[in-house]
Protein backbone atom coordinates (compact mmCIF):
# COMPACT_ATOMS: atom_id res chain seq x y z
CA UNK A 1 0.00 0.00 0.00
CA UNK A 2 2.93 2.25 0.77
CA UNK A 3 4.08 2.19 -2.59
CA UNK A 4 0.53 2.57 -4.33
CA UNK A 5 0.05 5.70 -1.75
CA UNK A 6 3.91 6.74 -2.90
CA UNK A 7 3.27 6.65 -7.02
CA UNK A 8 -0.23 8.68 -6.12
CA UNK A 9 1.41 11.43 -4.15
CA UNK A 10 4.24 11.78 -7.26
CA UNK A 11 1.09 11.64 -10.13
CA UNK A 12 -0.77 14.31 -7.96
CA UNK A 13 2.44 16.46 -7.52
CA UNK A 14 3.40 16.53 -11.63
CA UNK A 15 -0.18 17.50 -12.06
CA UNK A 16 0.04 20.34 -9.39
CA UNK A 17 -0.48 23.73 -11.28
CA UNK A 18 -1.26 22.17 -14.78
CA UNK A 19 -4.51 23.47 -16.38
CA UNK A 20 -5.50 24.02 -19.61
CA UNK A 21 -2.63 22.86 -21.30
CA UNK A 22 -2.16 22.36 -25.17
CA UNK A 23 -3.21 18.97 -26.13
CA UNK A 24 0.19 17.64 -26.47
CA UNK A 25 1.48 18.32 -23.57
CA UNK A 26 -1.69 17.06 -21.94
CA UNK A 27 -1.48 13.84 -23.19
CA UNK A 28 2.46 13.25 -22.53
CA UNK A 29 1.50 14.85 -18.76
CA UNK A 30 -1.21 11.62 -18.76
CA UNK A 31 1.48 9.08 -19.99
CA UNK A 32 3.89 10.03 -17.95
CA UNK A 33 2.06 9.28 -15.11
CA UNK A 34 -0.28 6.29 -16.09
CA UNK A 35 2.38 3.78 -13.91
CA UNK A 36 -0.20 1.12 -12.88
CA UNK A 37 0.68 -2.69 -13.71
CA UNK A 38 -1.97 -2.70 -16.61
CA UNK A 39 -2.45 -0.68 -19.80
CA UNK A 40 -4.61 2.28 -18.06
CA UNK A 41 -7.31 3.82 -20.40
CA UNK A 42 -6.83 7.34 -21.45
CA UNK A 43 -10.18 9.07 -20.69
CA UNK A 44 -11.74 11.97 -22.13
CA UNK A 45 -14.20 13.77 -20.20
CA UNK A 46 -16.58 16.93 -21.37
CA UNK A 47 -18.74 19.10 -19.65
CA UNK A 48 -21.25 20.74 -21.65
CA UNK A 49 -23.77 23.93 -21.12
CA UNK A 50 -26.59 21.59 -21.40
CA UNK A 51 -29.52 19.55 -19.29
CA UNK A 52 -30.43 16.62 -20.82
CA UNK A 53 -33.35 16.43 -18.86
CA UNK A 54 -34.55 18.36 -21.77
CA UNK A 55 -35.16 16.64 -25.35
CA UNK A 56 -34.00 19.38 -27.14
CA UNK A 57 -30.48 19.83 -25.18
CA UNK A 58 -29.98 15.78 -25.40
CA UNK A 59 -26.07 15.04 -27.18
CA UNK A 60 -25.63 11.70 -28.15
CA UNK A 61 -23.77 10.53 -31.13
CA UNK A 62 -21.20 7.88 -31.98
CA UNK A 63 -17.22 8.65 -33.56
CA UNK A 64 -14.92 6.67 -35.54
CA UNK A 65 -11.56 6.98 -33.62
CA UNK A 66 -8.96 7.01 -36.17
CA UNK A 67 -6.57 4.70 -33.94
CA UNK A 68 -9.26 2.42 -32.25
CA UNK A 69 -10.07 2.21 -28.38
CA UNK A 70 -7.46 -0.57 -27.75
CA UNK A 71 -9.79 -2.30 -26.16
CA UNK A 72 -11.26 -5.74 -27.26
CA UNK A 73 -14.90 -4.80 -27.42
CA UNK A 74 -17.48 -7.99 -27.02
CA UNK A 75 -20.53 -7.37 -29.04
CA UNK A 76 -24.09 -8.98 -28.68
CA UNK A 77 -26.52 -9.12 -31.54
CA UNK A 78 -29.94 -9.67 -31.89
CA UNK A 79 -30.85 -11.19 -34.96
CA UNK A 80 -32.43 -14.43 -36.74
CA UNK A 81 -31.76 -16.55 -40.00
CA UNK A 82 -29.35 -15.13 -42.25
CA UNK A 83 -28.70 -12.10 -40.18
CA UNK A 84 -27.87 -13.79 -37.46
CA UNK A 85 -25.60 -15.71 -39.39
CA UNK A 86 -23.89 -12.55 -41.04
CA UNK A 87 -23.38 -11.11 -37.18
CA UNK A 88 -21.65 -14.23 -36.43
CA UNK A 89 -18.92 -14.14 -39.95
CA UNK A 90 -18.49 -10.73 -38.59
CA UNK A 91 -17.20 -11.76 -35.36
CA UNK A 92 -20.37 -10.96 -32.87
CA UNK A 93 -19.65 -13.27 -29.53
CA UNK A 94 -23.25 -13.14 -28.71
CA UNK A 95 -26.12 -13.78 -31.29
CA UNK A 96 -29.44 -14.64 -30.42
CA UNK A 97 -33.09 -13.84 -30.08
CA UNK A 98 -35.45 -14.80 -27.64
CA UNK A 99 -33.06 -16.98 -25.84
CA UNK A 100 -30.24 -14.02 -25.82
CA UNK A 101 -33.43 -12.23 -24.08
CA UNK A 102 -33.87 -14.80 -21.08
CA UNK A 103 -29.57 -14.46 -21.14
CA UNK A 104 -29.89 -11.37 -20.35
CA UNK A 105 -32.65 -11.37 -17.83
CA UNK A 106 -30.73 -14.15 -16.20
CA UNK A 107 -27.50 -11.75 -15.43
CA UNK A 108 -25.14 -12.62 -18.20
CA UNK A 109 -24.05 -9.09 -19.58
CA UNK A 110 -20.33 -10.41 -20.61
CA UNK A 111 -20.39 -7.48 -23.73
CA UNK A 112 -19.58 -3.90 -24.57
CA UNK A 113 -22.07 -3.37 -27.50
CA UNK A 114 -25.74 -4.40 -28.25
CA UNK A 115 -26.79 -4.38 -31.97
CA UNK A 116 -30.13 -5.80 -33.30
CA UNK A 117 -31.94 -5.21 -36.89
CA UNK A 118 -35.63 -3.63 -36.69
CA UNK A 119 -37.97 -6.53 -36.62
CA UNK A 120 -36.11 -7.53 -33.00
CA UNK A 121 -36.75 -4.55 -31.47
CA UNK A 122 -40.44 -5.64 -30.19
CA UNK A 123 -37.97 -8.45 -28.57
CA UNK A 124 -35.61 -6.36 -27.21
CA UNK A 125 -37.75 -3.39 -25.82
CA UNK A 126 -38.52 -6.08 -23.06
CA UNK A 127 -34.53 -5.29 -21.84
CA UNK A 128 -34.91 -1.57 -21.39
CA UNK A 129 -34.68 -0.92 -17.59
CA UNK A 130 -31.61 -3.97 -17.44
CA UNK A 131 -29.62 -2.56 -21.08
CA UNK A 132 -30.95 1.32 -20.60
CA UNK A 133 -29.30 2.41 -17.66
CA UNK A 134 -25.64 0.87 -18.85
CA UNK A 135 -25.91 2.56 -22.01
CA UNK A 136 -26.49 -0.73 -24.02
CA UNK A 137 -29.85 -0.18 -25.59
CA UNK A 138 -29.97 -0.45 -29.86
CA UNK A 139 -30.85 3.31 -30.98
CA UNK A 140 -31.34 3.62 -34.71
CA UNK A 141 -29.51 7.07 -33.69
CA UNK A 142 -26.05 5.20 -33.21
CA UNK A 143 -25.96 2.93 -36.08
CA UNK A 144 -27.20 0.08 -33.80
CA UNK A 145 -30.48 -0.81 -34.77
CA UNK A 146 -29.96 -2.02 -38.53
CA UNK A 147 -30.28 -4.45 -41.17
CA UNK A 148 -26.53 -3.87 -41.68
CA UNK A 149 -25.20 -6.01 -39.11
CA UNK A 150 -21.84 -6.98 -40.82
CA UNK A 151 -20.72 -3.05 -40.84
CA UNK A 152 -21.98 -2.67 -37.41
CA UNK A 153 -20.25 -4.88 -36.09
CA UNK A 154 -17.16 -4.17 -37.55
CA UNK A 155 -17.47 -0.59 -36.50
CA UNK A 156 -17.90 -1.52 -33.00
CA UNK A 157 -14.40 -3.30 -33.16
CA UNK A 158 -12.79 -1.17 -34.84
CA UNK A 159 -12.54 1.82 -33.17
CA UNK A 160 -16.31 2.98 -32.87
CA UNK A 161 -17.30 5.09 -29.46
CA UNK A 162 -21.03 5.77 -28.59
CA UNK A 163 -21.25 8.76 -25.85
CA UNK A 164 -24.20 10.13 -24.10
CA UNK A 165 -24.35 13.34 -22.08
CA UNK A 166 -25.38 12.46 -18.36
CA UNK A 167 -27.76 14.40 -16.12
CA UNK A 168 -24.86 17.04 -15.01
CA UNK A 169 -24.13 17.50 -18.68
CA UNK A 170 -21.02 15.61 -19.13
CA UNK A 171 -19.48 13.26 -21.91
CA UNK A 172 -16.76 10.90 -21.24
CA UNK A 173 -15.54 7.96 -22.71
CA UNK A 174 -12.11 6.17 -23.28
CA UNK A 175 -10.31 7.38 -26.56
CA UNK A 176 -7.46 4.87 -26.43
CA UNK A 177 -4.61 3.27 -23.81
CA UNK A 178 -1.98 5.00 -22.30
CA UNK A 179 0.83 2.54 -24.39
CA UNK A 180 -0.14 4.29 -27.50
CA UNK A 181 1.52 6.70 -29.07
CA UNK A 182 1.00 10.48 -28.72
CA UNK A 183 0.01 11.50 -31.90
CA UNK A 184 -2.44 8.85 -31.80
CA UNK A 185 -3.96 9.55 -28.76
CA UNK A 186 -4.23 13.16 -29.72
CA UNK A 187 -5.69 12.93 -32.88
CA UNK A 188 -8.33 10.01 -31.32
CA UNK A 189 -9.23 13.03 -29.08
CA UNK A 190 -9.69 15.54 -31.38
CA UNK A 191 -11.82 13.56 -33.31
CA UNK A 192 -14.25 12.46 -30.03
CA UNK A 193 -14.37 16.19 -29.35
CA UNK A 194 -14.98 16.99 -33.11
CA UNK A 195 -17.44 14.62 -32.59
CA UNK A 196 -19.60 15.92 -30.05
CA UNK A 197 -19.33 19.69 -31.18
CA UNK A 198 -21.50 18.70 -34.68
CA UNK A 199 -23.79 16.94 -32.02
CA UNK A 200 -24.59 20.17 -30.43
CA UNK A 201 -28.28 19.96 -29.87
CA UNK A 202 -30.72 23.14 -30.93
CA UNK A 203 -31.51 23.73 -27.09
CA UNK A 204 -28.24 24.23 -26.86
CA UNK A 205 -27.25 28.31 -25.39
CA UNK A 206 -24.84 29.73 -24.31
CA UNK A 207 -21.38 28.02 -24.03
CA UNK A 208 -21.35 24.48 -25.41
CA UNK A 209 -17.88 23.35 -24.27
CA UNK A 210 -17.07 24.58 -21.34
CA UNK A 211 -14.13 22.45 -20.37
CA UNK A 212 -12.64 19.16 -21.96
CA UNK A 213 -10.08 16.88 -19.60
CA UNK A 214 -8.36 13.88 -19.56
CA UNK A 215 -6.98 11.34 -17.18
CA UNK A 216 -5.25 7.29 -17.27
CA UNK A 217 -7.68 5.09 -15.42
CA UNK A 218 -5.74 5.46 -12.46
CA UNK A 219 -4.37 8.80 -12.41
CA UNK A 220 -5.36 12.52 -12.05
CA UNK A 221 -7.42 14.79 -14.76
CA UNK A 222 -6.07 17.73 -16.69
CA UNK A 223 -7.90 20.24 -18.20
CA UNK A 224 -7.12 21.01 -22.04
CA UNK A 225 -7.07 24.17 -23.75
CA UNK A 226 -10.38 23.96 -26.16
CA UNK A 227 -8.53 25.33 -28.71
CA UNK A 228 -5.48 22.69 -29.39
CA UNK A 229 -8.08 20.38 -28.46
CA UNK A 230 -9.96 21.12 -31.86
CA UNK A 231 -7.21 21.92 -34.46
CA UNK A 232 -4.21 19.47 -35.44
Amino acid sequence: MAKIAKKKAAARAAFEGKANLALEEAVALVKANATAKFDETVEIAMNLGVDPRHADQMVRGVVQLPNGTGKDVRVAVFARGPKADEAKAAGAEVVGAEDLVESIQAGNLDFDRVIATPDMMPLVGRLGKILGPRNLMPNPKVGTVTMDVKTAVEAAKGGEVQFKAEKAGVVHAGVGKASFDGEKLAQNIRAFVEAVNRAKPSGAKGTYVKKVSISSTMGPGVSLDLTSATQG
